[in-house]
């Protein structure tokens, strides 16, 4: 079975947020080097050094990242994940 067009998918991503998440996932998950990653990629060396700073800036102050799910909006209750306080935690859980 062909599955290139699959596997270029998350290679090679064309929409904004999910290039995001593939560039930060290459840095913290796989730790790979960011000239690589930045090549790869598309990025300048400087600013994929910049949004990396950026993220983990994020998730030192508990923020939420760019990708999530948005904050639930004044006067809805549902929750992705009821059993959590913040959404990302899900993402630290998973990377300690």
């Amino acid at each position: 079975m062909n599955d290139t067009f699959c596997e270029n998918f998350f290679r090679q991503p064309t929409q904004p947020l999910h290039r995001r998440y593939e560039v930060l996932r290459a840095a913290f998950v796989e730790h790979r080097p960011l000239q690589e990653i930045a090549q790869q990629y598309g990025y300048r060396y400087g600013s994929l050094r910049n949004l990396v700073a950026r993220f983990r800036s994020q998730c030192q102050s508990g923020q939420v990242p760019p990708f999530s799910p948005p904050r639930p909006v004044a006067g809805l209750t549902a929750r992705p994940w009821p059993n959590r306080s913040c959404p990302w935690s899900l993402i630290a859980a998973s990377s300690s």
